[in-house]
């Protein structure tokens, strides 16, 4: 009897997913007249491959393959490149370049296709602040991001609002830093600016203003949803160790 019941609750659910997503109208005689094989079929035929499909899925397939080939994703992106040329496929390139920690080259790459039409584009531009960055070259990044400000105003990205806060820092202007991660802290979508600001903070004496960001950053994390708190447990964590510092 408890067969029965679940096998006739599944054929009704995958029934209704049927019609609801659109699929072939076939499957709703196969699932009804075929109890568990049309489940099983239905699942093989249609969910799965949907699940293979999805971002989840298709970042553990590239971890597994990158983890198999390391080298892989850059030879597919240098021969897209090799073959069109175009803008997207050469900031592809430069973006695993940079990506697989070859700043230097991913720097010369982006420089390549800063030219012409996309002169000041601003992704390009970003991306070279970035490999500048990790590159240890702070000053470059800060100018780079200078001019993606100056020439593309209407531009939002808080990732490069952040990048820009730790190159001002980087360069030792502290006050310009600190008026950068206050304003990031109060948008960016992830626990990281409020903690760097924090840490600023108590690097100039401002230790009561630390505890202040930290504290509501905590208590913020606390009503946040379960999934927040999952992506972001190691900057938390940091918070936690920062806000017994005295």
């Amino acid at each position: 009897m408890l067969y029965l019941i679940v096998s006739i609750a599944l054929q009704v659910l995958l029934i209704v997913h049927c019609i609801k997503t659109g699929r072939n109208q076939l499957w709703i005689w196969v699932l009804a007249l075929l109890s568990l094989p049309g489940v099983i079929a239905y699942v093989a035929v249609e969910i799965v491959p949907d699940l293979m499909r999805s971002r989840t899925a298709r970042s553990a397939a590239r971890g597994v393959s990158r983890a198999l080939d390391p080298g892989r994703d850059l030879r597919e992106a240098a021969d897209r490149l090799q073959v069109t040329g175009d803008v997207a496929t050469r900031q592809a390139y430069a973006d695993e370049l940079s990506r697989q920690g070859r700043h230097a080259e991913a720097i010369a790459a982006y420089r390549a296709g800063l030219t012409g039409l996309y002169e000041h584009d601003p992704r390009l531009l970003l991306g070279l602040a970035q490999a500048q960055f990790a590159s240890g070259d702070a000053a470059g990044a800060r100018d780079t991001l200078d001019l993606l400000i100056a020439k593309n105003p209407d531009f939002r990205s808080p990732d490069g609002h952040m990048l820009y806060a730790r190159a001002v820092e980087a360069t030792g202007d502290t006050a310009k830093a600190l008026e950068e991660y206050a304003a990031l802290a109060s948008y960016y979508p992830g626990a990281e600016a409020a903690v760097r600001y924090a840490r600023l903070l108590r690097g100039t004496g401002q230790d009561a203003e630390a505890g202040r960001v930290l504290t509501e950053l905590l208590e913020q994390a606390r009503i946040a949803p379960a999934h927040y708190r999952r992506a972001q447990r190691e900057w938390l964590a940091e918070a936690e160790r920062d806000q017994k510092i005295r």
